[in-house]
This record gives C-alpha cells, sequence and structure tokens, in this order.
C-alpha cells in the first residue's frame, strides 16, 4: 500500500510527456506549435503532459468535448509558460468548456447612489482567479483554423492566469529577474494610456480596442498579438514587443 501510494504521488509530482501519437496529432493541429524549434516542442510536449495530469476538463451546455480537444486546449494553454515552467500553472484546476459564448451575470454598485444594477455579459473566455479557466469551444477551433489573425482566446486567459498569480490582475504578472518590474511598468502604462487615448478619440489602432478596458485586458490582449501576430505588436509599440519576448520566448508566427 505505501509504496502504491508513492508512486501515484510520484506520478502526479512528474507526469510524463505527452505520449507519441497524441503528440504528433495535436502538433499537426495546431500551428502555433509546429513552428516552435526542436528544444521548445519537447519542452512543450512535457508541459501538456503536466497539464493533462493536473487538470480537470467539464464540458457543459452539450459541449461535444473530445480527448483530442482537451490536448489542443492544453497545447495552446502550454505555450505562454514554456519559460515560467509548471509553477506559473499553479493555484487552479478546472476547465470549462462551452459550445460557444456564454452569458455571465454582473453586478455593479453605484457607491454614490447606492444602486445594484445586474446585466448579462456575453463571453468568449474567462479566467477566474483561484477558480476555472472558462472556454468556449467554437473559439478554440476558431483560433486553431486562423492562427496568425491576431487573436487567442486560450493564450488570453492564460495571460490572465499569470497576472493573477500574485493577486487581482493589474496587467504585471510575476516577472523573471532579468526583467525590470519597473521598466515594465512605465512601458505597459505608457502604451495602455496610448491605446486608451486613441480609442477614445475614435481611431484606428493596431492593438485591438478592447485592451483599452483596463491594464489586464491590455496584456492579455498584447499576449495574444505576441503569439499570433508579433509583426503587428512591434509596429505599435516595439517596447511593449520586446518586454513580451522577453517574457514568453520568441514567438513561433511567420514573419
Amino acid at each position: 500500500m505505501p509504496a502504491a501510494w508513492w508512486r501515484r504521488l510520484r506520478a502526479y509530482l512528474t507526469p510524463p510527456p505527452l505520449a507519441d501519437e497524441p503528440w504528433r496529432q495535436a502538433l499537426c493541429a495546431c500551428p502555433l506549435a509546429q513552428r516552435l524549434d526542436s528544444e521548445r516542442q519537447q519542452e512543450l510536449r512535457r508541459l501538456v503532459g503536466v497539464f493533462l495530469a493536473r487538470k480537470r476538463f467539464h464540458a457543459l451546455a452539450d459541449a461535444e468535448l473530445s480527448d483530442d480537444m482537451c490536448t489542443l486546449i492544453a497545447m495552446q494553454a502550454c505555450m505562454p509558460v514554456l519559460r515560467q515552467g509548471p509553477k506559473s500553472l499553479r493555484g487552479w484546476r478546472d476547465i470549462l468548456v462551452y459550445p460557444g459564448e456564454f452569458k455571465v451575470k454582473r453586478s455593479h454598485h453605484d457607491d454614490r447612489s447606492g444602486v445594484v444594477t445586474e446585466s448579462d455579459d456575453v463571453l468568449i473566455g474567462e479566467a477566474w482567479e483561484r477558480g476555472p479557466l472558462v472556454l468556449s469551444l467554437a473559439d478554440v477551433q476558431l483560433d486553431l483554423a486562423q492562427p496568425w489573425d491576431g487573436y487567442n482566446v486560450v493564450v488570453h486567459e492564460i495571460a490572465h492566469k499569470l497576472d493573477m498569480l500574485d493577486g487581482p490582475p493589474d496587467g504585471v504578472p510575476v516577472l523573471p529577474p532579468h526583467i525590470p518590474r519597473r521598466q515594465w511598468i512605465v512601458a505597459f502604462q505608457r502604451a495602455f494610456d496610448r491605446l486608451s487615448n486613441d480609442v477614445a478619440r475614435e481611431r484606428e489602432t493596431l492593438i485591438d480596442p478592447y485592451g483599452a478596458e483596463s491594464p489586464d485586458e491590455f496584456f492579455a490582449v498584447v499576449s495574444e498579438l505576441h503569439w499570433s501576430q508579433p509583426a503587428t505588436l512591434r509596429r505599435a509599440d516595439a517596447v511593449v514587443a520586446d518586454l513580451l519576448q522577453a517574457y514568453y520566448g520568441p514567438s513561433s508566427a511567420p514573419g
């Protein structure tokens, strides 16, 4: 009995890399991973094995969620943590998958009037602090089919998870020693302010206007660009592009 317990514990602590056949199938279906160099592919394969061993997928509202799709979600979720390692995926376990867009009820309390209003937001993804990752399956599939369009819902929500490792999201994840925190804050605040100003004046922007919602949304939006349209991100803000490359590693996108 103690030996069986130890084997289970060891398997949890050091899950094996994804098996050969599931890995080959997932790699064929995920262009973002196909373009990684061989060393990072092997690290990704190891991380996907850890992810699938420690996370739990839940299909909601009759979503048809196959094992292959779970692997593809895991693969995209692990790309942003290639440099940070599996510890950066700590603090949460569940992935909730809807067939498409889903509604979330919000409550807003007006401090001046004391009035509480409720509304429904329609989302394609959401990340809860210390809670689940929520995804639209239709949008995950769209991102796999159109990998270089500047959007990736899994990357977006994982960016929020990384941002939440040290508390409520604020656009500043836990940074490695080689990235000065002050440099990050100054560069991202300046870029966020510029985008917010352009959006307020109804100017066209290279960065999705949704990034002007808040600093944490800005970080998630530019993370999507890093992985799917890094050339566009560099034209928009070369300093932010350099910092994201230092944080995530080189993008696998063409060009």
